[in-house]
């Protein structure tokens, strides 16, 4: 409840201000002089004063007043304050308005007028407060933010900014961390940002894409193993906890470790406590481990896939972001840093880009960019360039199989039509590359773009060619 202050020598006065606004919602302080209301103001969190322009009997000048409103405003420069006046103050009551003063009132006022000004005053006073709250937050966090290690991450959306910032405050713990979101969103770049602001940064940082380990090798790349421990384990290993020892360890895809796995996963992270494959020995390591996921971890403990412990140990703090979809902002920076500065997108490519759906995340966008830079005949790209058609206002893109696809198709029809290519089931030898170089370069009268793309080259991998064998323009 938001709390006025009136300052009036007049006793009757103060009560009959403090009933009125104390029916209508607010909650009052009185005083009779201005120096019990300085200390009323530095004691209690007040909304607005309401204040009487003479303390002293018989006195009429209002100076009084003005120095009790140059007061506050030197205590709390943002307090709205409204002055009541007799009409002989009326003058000064005008200046100080033009001091910062917030309304005036002529004595006797008018309760419905005094009431809408108190209204709209506090409201205005509470949205300059949390506007200067916001402020500060803003200006700690860019302050943050400049001094950090981004590690290279591109972006542009109100998302992703908070995202980064969560992952910069997460960065100074050294709590568990688990990342979720699609495939290809760019989990692994939050997780360098975990590491490279962590008190850890100069420790060891070990990554193990768990979905890409056969599951029976899991154990012995997590946890080692003595030679002999299994078949062709013919020296020892030593697993990735050890090698994370003092640092951070990255457990991508952590929804495909096995239970067995995880059973040793959730000893490690409560006691730092394991042993390699094949031996009794106990060691003990102190990590941080980040991990990431595309699963839905509640439905695979549902399931009985994953353990409900493990997950709780796992996710002390998580940090969910977000598909590229829910990211417009994001999709031409990324482009843009994609394609680099040799390149550039007319409007209507940059429309087609932000309307595609992008279900490959950042991952697909990269794919695209690397295809339009291959395929592009001038340095303006266009959405053929990038796989992306404009059907009935939607956009369509290629997959990555399709993009390969794609360029194989093109090689081909450039070889129906007797155009030269390096890619050639033999490996060509430099006479021949050379003269191919040059049959291309007279076909399409020098335009490199054309050259490149008849011969299955990007612009830069040709003009190194062009330079090892002497070929001019």
């Amino acid at each position: 409840m938001d709390t006025i202050l009136i300052v009036d020598d007049n006793q009757a006065v103060c009560n009959a201000l403090s009933l009125m606004l104390e029916l209508n919602g607010y909650q009052t302080l009185t005083c009779l002089s201005p120096e019990v209301a300085l200390e009323l103001v530095q004691l209690h969190d007040i909304a607005l004063v309401v204040q009487d322009m003479n303390f002293t009997q018989d006195t009429t000048s209002g100076e009084e007043g003005v120095s009790l409103f140059y007061a506050l405003r030197q205590s709390q420069p943002q307090l709205p304050i409204v002055l009541l006046t007799a009409w002989t103050q009326l003058e000064v009551a005008v200046e100080l308005v033009k001091e910062g003063a917030a309304d005036y009132m002529g004595k006797p006022w008018d309760d419905a007028k005094l009431l809408t000004s108190v209204g709209n005053l506090i409201s205005l006073h509470a949205l300059t407060k949390a506007n200067a709250k916001l402020s500060r937050v803003d200006n700690q966090r860019m302050a943050v933010i400049k001094d950090a290690d981004l590690c290279g991450i591109v972006f542009s959306s109100g998302a992703m900014q908070r995202c980064v910032d969560l992952a910069l405050q997460i960065a100074r713990s050294d709590v568990s961390v688990l990342v979720t979101g699609p495939n290809g969103a760019g989990k692994d770049k939050l997780a360098d940002i975990i590491h490279a602001n962590s008190n850890l940064k100069h420790k060891p940082f070990i990554k193990v894409n768990i979905g890409a380990l056969p599951m029976e090798l899991l154990e012995a790349e997590l946890f080692g193993a003595e030679a002999g421990a299994f078949t062709g384990a013919t020296k020892t290993r030593i697993g990735r906890f050890e090698a994370a020892d003092g640092g951070t360890l990255f457990l991508d895809e952590i929804g495909n470790l096995p239970l067995s796995g995880q059973v040793k996963l959730l000893r490690v992270l409560q006691t730092g406590e394991f042993e390699r494959l094949g031996s009794h020995q106990t060691r003990k390591v102190n990590v941080r481990v980040i991990s990431a996921t595309n699963a839905d971890l509640i439905k695979d403990i549902q399931a009985g896939r994953f353990r409900e412990d493990l997950f709780y140990r796992l996710n002390v703090i998580e940090l969910a972001l977000p598909a590229l979809n829910e990211r417009k902002d994001d999709v031409i920076p990324l482009v843009s840093h994609f394609i680099g500065a040799d390149y550039s997108l007319n409007k209507h490519t940059r429309q087609t880009l932000e309307a595609h759906h992008w279900p490959g995340n950042v991952r697909e966008l990269e794919n695209a960019c690397k295809r339009a830079v291959i395929l592009a005949e001038s340095s303006c790209l266009t959405s053929d360039d990038f796989g992306l058609l404009n059907l009935s206002g939607s956009a369509k893109s290629l997959t990555h199989a399709a993009i390969v696809h794609s360029v194989t198709v093109a090689k081909e029809a450039d070889s129906a039509t007797n155009k030269p290519a390096l890619a050639k089931p033999e490996r060509p030898t430099a006479i021949d590359e050379k003269a191919d170089i040059k049959a291309a370069l007279g076909n399409h009268k020098g335009v490199i773009a054309r050259v490149a793309k008849s011969l299955g080259l990007s612009r830069q991998a040709l003009y190194r060619r062009m330079e090892k064998y002497g070929i001019e323009k």
